[in-house]
């Protein structure tokens, strides 16, 4: 029985991997869907006409046979799994059947493509009902919102007030983020709980021809592997008291949207100009590519580190005619060629960026009509255009999407904060998920500027205020320190030519705790310190903390005696 149990769920993976691979492919046919769209809008002719139709019947019956082919899996692995519960039903009694029942207890997420749903439609509301009522009603979800409802009108901090998001929750809210996130389609996605580690094959050498009956040469493959850790994408969301107030399925409908599209949009942001471990995010595409010199914590394991910042950082001239700037723009993009990639290429830009492009392409027809091809594809080069508008005018990034690997981990959650918005009639909640990704192989990626300009290679993101423990000015009396202050540099010396001096710090965020001491003695900021006068070098300490980040500050200071 244990042997036949076994079987079938290797059986319901591999269904679900199948499954979930014609799920990838819905963007693709969104994608197609808005392509024609457009087609029927700017036909004019008969012809034309003629020639649209033809491809939307032939998009239809491919649509239809996709659609039919995932209705078709999702009712087998249903199959497959009344099979698994009966197997485990007719095995040997267990100690703890009801722990059982409850651990298969599953929420199927089959019946729509919320992928595809319209950004008016809330991915909760679209469910059936019936399966929106069965969410609502098991027990963790019930104690989720029993807790979260608790959490409305509290006018403190809560110690220890965590909430985990119920499974059931966690697959509707990543399946929402895609369509939020642009890129969240593009990339490798990988959901893991601890470090992840992605094993990545070198280039495939090239097999050996010999005789028919001669030995057969070894061949060699290099593997290397890439390794991501886990930061918090995270930030609070206001939650009207009277959703709080109102039914469950109203309540889950909000967290379900305010979560997914807080967090798909940042990904974005991430995966193109992330700043790395050093900034606790992803490592960006363009950071990457505009790397100088290879990052001293490069891991040992990784494939070798290659400079980029000239063969994959380009520009082009849009002020040039259609055919010499299409010529130039095909060259540039043609530096993502890789030996690794089985994927389709994705090119990010802004929306003027996008229409300056299509502005490339206008012609006039054999009969004088004015026409403009290719929307939302890459004319020329190929692949999917993905519109992000916080990606400068004129810069384009794109290549090869399955070479960039994201690892998402498990265990979102939602935590109630102070009472901010009481006038606004708001409960403050936070969301957070831990993520890290990187660019497996970095040379599959390019960015280009199309107005002959430099490419934008450093984002600013917004501030992590939460948790900035710098200073913005040290003062020690009229003494002057060495090096000048600068709120990144931690370390300092002075020598003071006065017997004391007054200490003044003052922190970068207004509510950061700082701490100041003087050989072990503690000192007021603001007050006066008396040097000792015996040769010898006493630290000056300054100490910052705000939220979980401590920054400390030390003056080494030598006062000779008078």
């Amino acid at each position: 029985m244990a042997l036949k149990t076994m079987m079938l769920r290797r059986s319901i993976e591999k269904k679900k991997e199948e499954l979930e691979q014609l799920r990838a492919k819905d963007a693709d046919f969104s994608v197609r869907e808005s392509e024609l769209e457009t087609a029927i809008s700017e036909a004019e002719t008969e012809e034309q006409e003629t020639a649209v139709a033809e491809e939307v019947d032939k998009y239809d019956a491919e649509k239809k046979a996709h659609e039919d082919a995932k209705i078709a899996l999702s009712s087998e692995i249903e199959g497959l799994e009344a099979d698994l519960d009966a197997a485990e039903e007719a095995a040997p009694t267990r100690s703890n059947p009801e722990m059982k029942h409850k651990e298969r207890t599953v929420i199927h997420m089959n019946d729509i493509n919320i992928r595809a749903l319209p950004m008016s439609k809330r991915a909760f509301d679209a469910l059936p009902m019936e399966q929106r009522k069965a969410i609502v009603e098991r027990d963790d979800t019930k104690e989720f919102f029993t807790q979260l409802r608790s959490m409305k009108g509290q006018n403190r901090a809560v110690t220890g007030a965590e909430l985990t998001i119920p499974v059931v929750f966690l697959d509707l809210i990543s399946e929402n983020m895609f369509r939020y996130s642009k890129l969240l389609n593009r990339v490798r996605l990988r959901n893991v709980s601890g470090e992840a580690r992605q094993t990545i094959a070198g280039t495939v050498p090239e097999a050996v021809w010999t005789e028919m009956c001669g030995a057969i040469n070894e061949l060699t493959f290099v593997f290397n592997q890439i390794t991501l850790d886990g930061f918090k994408v995270a930030g609070f969301v206001p939650v009207c008291n009277s959703i709080l107030e109102d039914n469950d399925i109203g309540l889950a409908s909000w967290i379900v949207e305010m979560l997914s599209e807080s967090i798909g949009l940042a990904m974005d942001k991430a995966i193109l100009y992330g700043k790395g471990t050093a900034s606790k995010m992803p490592l960006g595409i363009v950071t990457r590519l505009a790397q100088t010199s290879k990052p001293a914590d490069y891991p040992a394991n990784a494939p070798e580190w290659v400079d980029l910042h000239t063969s994959n950082i380009l520009k082009v001239d849009s002020t040039e005619d259609p055919i010499p700037f299409w010529a130039a723009l095909a060259v540039a993009a043609g530096n993502t060629f890789t030996r690794y990639s089985r994927g389709r290429q994705f090119w990010a830009m802004n929306s003027k960026t996008y229409a300056k492009l299509r502005s490339k392409l206008i012609a006039f027809n054999y009969e004088g009509s004015l026409i403009a091809q290719y929307p939302g594809v890459m004319p020329v080069v190929d692949g999917d255009i993905d519109v992000l508008e916080f990606i400068p005018d004129g810069d384009i990034i794109g290549g090869y999407g399955d070479l960039y690997l994201l690892a998402m981990r498990a265990g979102m959650t939602i935590e109630s904060s102070r009472e901010v918005q009481f006038i606004q009639d708001n409960t403050v909640f936070k969301g957070k998920q831990r993520a890290d990704g990187a660019p497996v192989i970095p040379g599959a990626f390019v960015a280009i500027n199309i107005n002959n300009q430099n490419v934008t290679t450093v984002m600013e993101f917004a501030a992590d205020n939460a948790n900035d423990a710098q200073l913005s000015a040290l003062a020690v009396g009229s003494e002057t320190l060495s090096p000048v202050f600068a709120s990144t540099t931690y370390s300092y010396t002075l020598a003071p030519t006065g017997t004391s001096a007054k200490i003044e710090a003052t922190s970068s965020q207004a509510g950061a705790q700082i701490e100041i001491s003087y050989n072990g003695n503690n000192v007021r900021n603001g007050g006066t310190v008396t040097w000792l006068t015996d040769g010898q070098a006493h630290p000056l300490t300054v100490t910052v903390k705000q939220g979980n980040a401590v920054r400390v500050y030390t003056v080494e200071v030598t006062k000779a005696g008078g």
